[in-house]
């Protein structure tokens, strides 16, 4: 009976080990194209993990552009079962802090303008309010979707510069993929309204998607 409980243990390690792509496999078969995604659990976990970093590292708002980066980078590693260290997203962290603190600052000032007109319009005070406000809620959407393409693209060797100047092509070339940044936007926003300590998550699957979006062309 012991026996026979130990082999039935020892066939669900190497079933999980399969799927996960952490040891031998139990059949031939092609290579999956993202075997870091197949424990279902693990990728949940390691998505929480990474929209807790974000948060962390995002929490003076100007910084909010380099952990996006970071934690894009990191999760796209995870699920491509490459070398996925806490350590790699740090060193993402330093490289990019400086350039991406700029953007970021940048954001902030566009933020706050756009917010104020919002609110202005609001007051009634100036004329055409409604229009007003509805082109404050549009540019906000603009600058946060045009956020996340940016940090998606950010690369350590090219600077934050060409990420942001690649944001219109990245557009142009995939318009029905702009449908999904704006998707994980609105569910960033809405999760955290609701209810806040939610926002790790809400961030973890924005990241998610930046990852997941360009690759469904493939």
């Amino acid at each position: 009976m012991a026996a026979t409980r130990t082999d039935r243990r020892a066939v669900r390690a190497a079933v999980r080990a399969d799927r996960s792509g952490s040891g031998p496999v139990l059949e031939e078969r092609a290579p999956s194209r993202f075997p870091g995604a197949a424990a279902k659990f693990a990728l949940f976990g390691e998505v929480l993990l990474v929209g807790l970093l974000v948060v962390l590292v995002g929490v003076l708002v100007v910084t909010l552009p380099i952990a996006l980066a970071a934690g894009i980078r990191h999760l796209a590693r995870y699920i491509a079962a490459e070398d996925s260290r806490l350590g790699l997203f740090w060193r993402d962290v330093r490289a990019g802090i400086a350039g991406g603190s700029v953007v970021g600052l940048i954001a902030a000032v566009i933020a706050v303008v756009l917010a104020i007109d919002i609110d202005l319009a609001r007051s009634g005070f100036l004329p055409g309010g409604g229009v007003i406000e509805a082109v404050g809620w549009t540019g906000l959407a603009v600058l946060t979707v045009g956020l996340l393409i940016a940090a998606g693209a950010w690369d350590p060797r090219t600077g934050w510069r060409a990420a942001v100047r690649s944001v219109p092509a990245t557009v142009r070339s995939d318009l029905r993929g702009l449908a999904f940044y704006v998707a994980a936007v609105a569910l960033v926003v809405i999760l955290t309204w609701m209810l806040p300590p939610l926002l790790p998550a809400a961030l973890g699957c924005a990241v998610l998607a930046v990852v997941a979006v360009p690759e469904r062309r493939r």
